[in-house]
Formats: C-alpha cells, sequence, structure tokens
C-alpha cells in the first residue's frame, strides 16, 4: 500500500526546528567573539586567518561522516536525535571552557573542540527537515530555521553589549584576560544550547527507514506519474573507477605539492598561510589514492569509499549550487575573521585591546552581528513571499546581492552607528544563504542519502573558508597594507560573483 509522508503543522514544524536556537547562539558568540579572545590572548590581526582554520576544517571532516553515520543509524532515540544529543553535550562544555582559556594555543584548540561539536548537532538538523517533510513544505521548514538562526544570532551576539550596558557587567579586563561580560555571554549560551538542542529531541519522533522508503517511492510513482524531473527516488550506489582515482589522485597530488614548493621559494614575497591552501589541494589528492588503493583491494565497499563515490556522484544541481556556495560563505568567512580588527580599527581607531575604545568597538560588532541576525529573523519570513511571487532562484539573486552591498559600504560608511542599515543586506543574504541553497539541494536528493550529500553540500561552505583563511592575510598584509577593512570589500565583490552564478542553477 502506497503512503504519503504527512504534513506537519506549525508548531510541530516549530519544535522540530527549535534545536536551531541554541545551535546558532553557539555560532553566533564563535563568531562574534573569537577574534576578540584571540587578540585578548596576544594574536596579531595578521595571524588570525589561520587561527580561525579549525571551523573550516572540523566542518569538512565531521559533517560529512555524521552525515553517513546518522544515513545508517537507527536505535530507540532515533536516527538523528543521537547526534543532537551528542553535539549539544559537547558544545556545551566547550561554551563553558573557551572563554576562560589562559593561553593563545589552548583557546585556537578549544575553537577546533567546539566547533567540531556544534557540527555533530547541526549537519543532521539540515538532513532532518528532508527526512521529516515533504517537498512542498521544506522551504517552510528551512525558513523556520532560519527564523531561530536569526534570533539566537541576535541574542548571543548582542549579549555581551547587553551585559555591559544594561546590567553593569565589566567590559574590560587586565591584559591577556578576556572580560567578564564575554564569558558571561559563554555561560548562557552553552545553557541555551543544551535546553533548545534537548526540547527538539524531547518533542519530535522520527520516521524509521522503511517509512522513508515508503514515502520515497509514493512520491517517485506519484512525480513520474506527472512527468516531474528530479523525482524522488532510492539511488543505488555507483562506484567511481580505481584508475580514475589513482590518476586523479596523482595530478591533485603533483599541484599541491608544486605550489607548495613554489610559496616556499617565494616566501618572502608570499605569505605563509597560503600553504593552507596547498595543503588541502594535497590531501584531496592524497585521499582519491587511498580510495582507488581501497577499491583495488578486499576493502572496497568501505564507509569511506561510499563517501568518496558520492562525492564524485553529486546530481547536477549539487554541482551548480556548490559554486554559489562556494563564492557565498568565502566573503561570511572574511566578515567573521576581521569584521572585529576592521571596525575598532577603521571606524573606532583603535588596536589596543585593553583601551576602553577597542573594547566598546569590540561590543559595537557584537551588536553589527545581533542586527544581521534580527534582520535574518525578518527576512526569514518575507523570502517565501517574494519566493512564490518569483522563484527560489531569482530571490536568492536578490538577497546575495544585497549581502554584496552591504559589506562592500563598510568601507565607505564611516559613521559605526550607521553600519546598523548595512546590516539589512547581510541579515537577508545569511537568511538566503541558510535556506535557499538547502530547498533546492533537498528537492534534488535521493531520500536514502540526504544526510551523505547534506554532508557533502558542507565541503562548499568550508572550501570557500578555508581558500579565506589561506589568501585574506596575504591580501591584507601584502596587498592593502595590514588595512583588515578591505577583507571586507573583497568579501563584498565575492557575494556578487556568487549572486550570478544563482542564475545557473536549475530549479526542480
Amino acid at each position: 500500500m502506497s503512503r504519503t509522508k504527512p504534513e506537519l503543522n506549525f508548531f510541530q514544524i516549530f519544535n522540530m526546528c527549535f534545536g536551531f536556537l541554541g545551535i546558532q547562539m553557539g555560532f553566533a558568540l564563535q563568531n562574534a567573539n573569537v577574534s576578540r579572545i584571540f587578540e585578548t590572548l596576544g594574536a596579531d590581526y595578521n595571524n588570525l586567518a589561520i587561527l580561525w582554520i579549525a571551523a573550516p576544517i572540523t566542518g569538512l571532516v565531521v559533517q560529512p561522516i555524521i552525515g553517513h553515520m546518522s544515513d545508517n543509524t537507527w536505535n530507540s532515540m532515533g536516527r538523528h536525535r543521537p547526534y543532537f544529543l551528542y553535539g549539544a553535550i559537547a558544545a556545551s562544555l566547550a561554551l563553558f571552557i573557551m572563554p576562560n582559556s589562559p593561553y593563545l594555543w589552548m583557546a585556537a584548540g578549544m575553537l577546533w573542540i567546539m566547533d567540531a561539536a556544534i557540527n555533530v548537532s547541526m549537519e543532521p538538523f539540515r538532513a532532518f527537515v528532508g527526512d521529516m517533510l515533504p517537498k512542498h513544505q521544506r522551504a517552510t521548514g528551512f525558513s523556520m530555521q532560519s527564523f531561530f538562526i536569526g534570533i539566537g544570532g541576535t541574542i548571543a551576539s548582542a549579549m555581551p553589549w547587553i551585559l555591559a550596558n544594561w546590567l553593569d557587567v565589566s567590559n574590560t579586563a587586565e591584559a591577556g584576560v578576556v572580560p567578564d561580560s564575554v564569558k558571561y555571554s559563554f555561560y548562557f549560551g552553552a545553557v541555551a544550547f543544551f535546553l533548545a538542542v534537548g526540547w527538539t529531541i524531547y518533542s519530535t519522533k522520527e520516521y524509521s527507514p522503511e517509512e522513508l522508503d515508503a514515502f520515497a517511492k509514493t512520491e517517485k510513482e506519484q512525480e513520474d506519474a506527472a512527468g516531474i524531473e528530479n523525482a524522488v527516488q532510492i539511488a543505488q550506489h555507483k562506484s567511481r573507477s580505481v584508475e580514475a582515482y589513482v590518476k586523479g589522485g596523482m595530478i591533485w597530488l603533483g599541484i599541491g605539492l608544486v605550489s607548495m614548493l613554489v610559496i616556499q621559494i617565494f616566501k618572502e614575497a608570499l605569505d605563509k598561510q597560503l600553504f593552507i591552501l596547498g595543503g588541502v589541494i594535497t590531501a584531496f589528492g592524497i585521499l582519491q589514492i587511498i580510495a582507488g588503493v581501497l577499491a583495488k583491494g578486499k576493502h572496497a565497499g568501505n564507509g569511506f569509499n561510499s563517501m568518496m563515490d558520492d562525492l564524485f556522484n553529486m546530481p547536477d544541481t549539487m554541482k551548480q549550487l556548490a559554486w554559489v556556495q562556494f563564492f557565498s560563505w568565502f566573503p561570511l568567512f572574511a566578515m567573521w575573521i576581521y569584521t572585529t580588527p576592521a571596525v575598532t580599527s577603521f571606524h573606532f581607531n583603535a588596536t589596543e585591546t585593553t583601551s576602553q575604545a577597542y573594547n566598546n568597538g569590540a561590543n559595537w560588532v557584537g551588536v553589527l552581528f545581533g542586527a544581521q541576525f534580527a534582520y535574518a529573523a525578518i527576512a526569514a519570513v518575507i523570502i517565501p513571499i517574494i519566493v512564490k511571487a518569483t522563484n527560489l532562484r531569482v530571490t536568492h539573486l536578490i538577497n546575495l546581492m544585497l549581502g554584496a552591498i552591504g559589506l562592500a559600504s563598510f568601507m565607505f560608511v564611516k559613521d559605526p552607528d550607521m553600519l546598523i542599515v548595512s546590516m539589512v543586506g547581510i541579515g537577508f543574504a545569511w537568511a538566503s544563504i541558510l535556506s535557499i541553497p538547502y530547498t533546492l539541494l533537498a528537492n534534488s536528493l535521493p531520500q536514502n542519502k540526504m544526510g551523505i550529500y547534506m554532508g557533502i553540500f558542507n565541503f562548499f561552505i568550508t572550501l570557500p573558508q578555508l581558500v579565506a583563511a589561506s589568501i585574506l592575510g596575504f591580501l591584507v598584509t601584502k596587498i592593502f597594507d595590514g588595512e583588515p577593512i578591505y577583507a571586507l570589500l573583497v568579501g563584498g565583490a565575492s557575494m556578487m560573483v556568487g549572486a550570478l552564478l544563482t542564475l545557473r542553477v536549475r530549479e526542480a
């Protein structure tokens, strides 16, 4: 007997997405305050990018692994909810420890742990929407996630400013010590993270693998009968040949090694952070060679090869979205790394981390990020209306253009108070980036590979961040004469490219 996936009502969608409120509070505290913590512990802004590589590397490794595991998990808690719980426990502990780090190396290490833990909770939430909602409700589900991201980000980003200005919590501290306003914000975020994710775990039950298979087969039958392309199906695994893996791996390995040799020879004129990019290229070559060796031997069919095969057999829509994601997330990473040093130096004329002017500027950055998330929450309500009037692609194009203008305007707006207006465009772009690509993607994916492909899709979020960590330090120090504000201008140009690339995406 055919079974159609049931529609969920507003409160059911609310409950299943509520955990993102806590997850985003963790990410927002990280994004708004980690550069401040690093600088407080003695980091020079020229080295901030390399210290931030924890975020993309952990995402690159953790999300596809968790996606693959959750696709193949079913126990008394369900398919995705066990990972919600494990990640929430670890992330909450990391949020308590991070602002108390006495040394820069410890803070950098805690960023790795915290980001990995947040990713463990976050990745299954994306696949959760695809599993729980029929196609026509997925845009609503991802928009609801964007709404909670906006609310959580607003509260968490502005929390140090709120504590300092409303509750008179100390906003300065001796050299090498993180102010109490930041510490207490992290404690608040830790509790909120666990409680919000816990509510979703408690209030939402998952469909079994057998139910999901039945839903997918029925949906495929209905779409085939209606002549709809990209019908949902149970995808059969496709293996890449040993020869293709070895040949591709050798090419990528060669390019990576040559690039690192060139960087080493010209290291005085270039920048040491460019080694990150060479290392990524080299690592991708090595991974392909390993996959080829395993595919040739008795270990064929293992989880690693399965993930590599899926990477090289992505649906066409996913490949087109990959380029959009790359040029959309590069500027976000630039913003997270360089907004604090850019605003404190360019708008507040301060570089000394113990000064009142620097800490006022750093707190104002938190308010700006809070405004971004507030605008994103508003955008999450408006975006579905624009989608109905146009389509997903045009809506994303408009929002990314608004974000590009907002980022570039930091260079030309001299009054820091007016930067609140700049954040309108960034907020709309953020809400769009967190919803529309996932809606386009989920509608093109086979049901039985929703988790792994959502994890692989994260590559095109983390890779641009690694590229940003590689080249932004070089650009700021060697090209822009140590002025971090130019990193935001480059980010604006990148987001405009992402907007134009949206026109290439095929919408199901």
